[in-house]
Formats: structure tokens, sequence, C-alpha cells
């Protein structure tokens, strides 16, 4: 069975979420183009003080270690390069 970006990407948000919605927050996979993920926050995600401290040591370091195909990770305005 193949498995898609999007899948592949969804079951590392799926990891994801627990931790994001202890704190009333929540992320979604918007789209995959080529080797770049699309994100977006919702809840107390969006407006968190420490959002950017959140995307690097959690959401882009998981994509990071279970995803070496993806080069970087857009939430919101922000891109993250990660290759």
């Amino acid at each position: 069975m193949v498995i898609s970006k999007e899948q592949e990407v969804e079951e590392i948000l799926e990891r994801i979420r627990p931790a994001l919605m202890k704190d009333t927050g929540n992320i979604e996979l918007v789209k995959v183009e080529n080797e770049d993920v699309y994100l977006k926050l919702y809840g107390t995600c969006q407006q968190c003080p420490v959002a950017d401290i959140t995307m690097k040591e959690l959401v882009i370091y998981t994509i990071q270690e279970s995803l070496p195909w993806v080069k970087s990770v857009c939430i919101g305005e922000e891109k993250y390069n990660i290759a």
C-alpha cells in the first residue's frame, strides 16, 4: 500500500496534536507541495507568545526527524527551512 505525502504528514500531526490540545490549540495540514508542508494553527496557538518556540522544538523537529523528504514547513506567514 502506497501512502501519500499528505497521509505521512497527518500521521505526524496526530502525534503532535495532543500536546497542542492541552493548551486548547490545534494544527491542521493545509497542503503539501513537492517537499514543502503548509500548516495552519488554531485556538490559543494562533496568538501564543511562545508559538515560535513550540513550532521549532515540537512541530518542525518532529517532522524533520520523521519525514526526511520535507525541505520546509510553512505555518501561517512563517516559513522554516529544514533541509
